[in-house]
């Protein structure tokens, strides 16, 4: 069965290390995640669990957050019981550590969601935009012909605060800015094709 999850490198790596490392330690690291799924980082535990393994705190927090992203995006894709299985198997996690992932994934769906619900709340969204165009008209130092530019501000609010502002300044000539139209307009297309895909699968 084809699974419908791509991890990038670095999640693959994470976790790799931790379907290498002996069971009773990705228990430890799963009881983390569950945490981090109900509570967010913290910070004082990874410091603590670096220490025994002798690496760093961001490593730990690394691996934890491994964990956590292979969970999180197995429920967004609605991997059922034997795609998470043949997923973890492929990342490392046999026996005994792959029926440790599949009893996780089954029991903590509740926790899993709420996680990706609050996470999703915590993204700055867009709120307003404003824009000048620019050019130098004239000089006497000019060499060569200047390529007009566009300042673009964005304005992003907390969707939980709605007078938290933020903006963002972006500033392109007319080539990046045609370029960024154009990649804008690609992942809008590819987005609408996962959109189809995702309706396809469900009324199967």
């Amino acid at each position: 069965m084809e699974t419908i999850l791509v991890l990038n490198i670095d999640h693959k790596k994470h976790l790799q290390f931790l379907s290498e490392q002996p069971l009773q330690v990705l228990q430890d690291f799963c009881k983390l995640a569950v945490d981090y799924l109900q509570k967010g980082p913290n910070f004082k535990l990874y410091n603590a669990a670096a220490q025994k393994l002798e690496v760093e705190p961001e490593s730990i927090q690394n691996y934890i957050e491994g964990l956590v992203y292979l969970f999180m995006e197995s429920t967004k894709n609605k991997l059922i019981f034997e795609q998470f299985q043949e997923l973890i198997i492929s990342l490392g996690f046999v026996d005994e550590k792959g029926a440790l992932l599949n009893q996780l994934y089954e029991t903590k769906q509740s926790e899993i969601e709420n996680a990706m619900t609050n996470i999703g709340f915590k993204l700055p969204e867009y709120h307003n935009m404003k824009w000048r165009f620019e050019a130098q008209i004239a000089s006497r130092t000019m060499l060569k012909q200047v390529e007009p530019t566009v300042t673009m501000d964005f304005t992003l609010k907390n969707a939980k605060e709605t007078n938290d502002l933020k903006h963002v300044v972006l500033q392109a000539d007319a080539t990046n800015l045609l370029h960024l139209t154009r990649e804008l307009e690609a992942a809008l297309q590819e987005e609408k094709s996962q959109q189809m895909r995702k309706i396809k699968r469900s009324i199967k």
